[in-house]
C-alpha cells in the first residue's frame, strides 16, 4: 500500500486516519460544536471532527476521534490494518530510541512544528502536529503537539496514548479521557 514505512518488523501507515465511516458503511458522528463533543462522550459514542471544525486542517492532519470511536466493533481500521495497543507504541519507542538521537525526533516532520521544533523524519513516520480535542470540545495545541491513540485503557474513564511536543525529542506516554479527540495511526495486521 501507498504511504506506508517499514519500522523495524512493524509496518505502520504515514498519514493519519481520515475517515467518517466504520468499516462496515456505517457513518461516524461528526460533532462540530462542543455541546455535541461532550454530549457523544457522555453517552460513550463516537465521534469525530477537523480541529478547529475545519475540512482544510483534515487534509494535513486527518481527524480527531474520541477512543468510543476507536474501539468500536464496527472497526475503524482499514481492512488488514489496526489500531496499535499500549504494547506497539511501546514497541516502535524501542525500536527507534538511541543515544544519539530520541525516537521523538525520529517520529516528527521535517516542517510544521511551532518554534523550529521541527524532527528529521528518519523513521519515515512524518508525525504532524495536529493538536487534540479535549473532552469539553476545545481545542488545544495544533502546531506544537500531535497525539495519537492507542487501544489499550488506563481506567474505566481513560485510555493510553502516544503525544509529541515541539519542545521534547522524545514520544512520551500520556494517559487521557476516552472522550478526548486525538489522531490515529494505524499498524499493518
Amino acid at each position: 500500500m501507498k504511504n506506508e514505512i517499514k519500522i523495524g518488523t512493524q509496518i505502520w501507515l504515514t498519514q493519519n486516519l481520515n475517515v467518517d465511516k466504520f468499516l462496515n458503511g456505517d457513518p461516524i458522528p461528526e460533532a462540530q460544536t462542543a455541546e455535541e463533543w461532550e454530549r457523544l462522550a457522555e453517552n460513550s459514542e463516537p465521534a469525530w471532527c477537523y480541529y478547529d471544525n475545519d475540512p482544510a486542517n483534515g487534509e494535513k492532519y486527518g481527524k480527531l476521534y474520541n477512543w468510543f470511536a476507536v474501539i468500536d466493533s464496527r472497526g475503524l481500521a482499514p481492512n488488514g490494518w489496526h489500531i496499535p495497543s499500549d504494547d506497539e507504541w511501546t514497541i516502535l519507542d524501542f525500536l527507534l530510541e538511541d543515544d544519539a538521537v530520541k525516537s521523538g525526533k525520529k517520529i516528527k516532520s521535517i516542517s510544521g512544528w511551532d518554534k523550529d521544533g521541527n524532527g528529521n523524519n528518519e523513521s519515515g513516520f512524518t508525525g504532524f502536529p495536529g493538536g487534540c480535542r479535549g473532552y469539553n470540545g476545545i481545542f488545544l495545541g495544533i502546531g506544537c503537539s500531535g497525539y495519537w491513540w492507542t487501544t489499550s485503557e488506563d481506567d474505566t474513564n481513560g485510555a493510553w496514548g502516544r503525544g509529541l511536543s515541539y519542545n521534547y525529542d522524545t514520544v512520551y506516554k500520556d494517559g487521557g479521557g476516552k472522550g478526548s479527540g486525538l489522531s490515529v495511526r494505524c499498524l499493518r495486521d
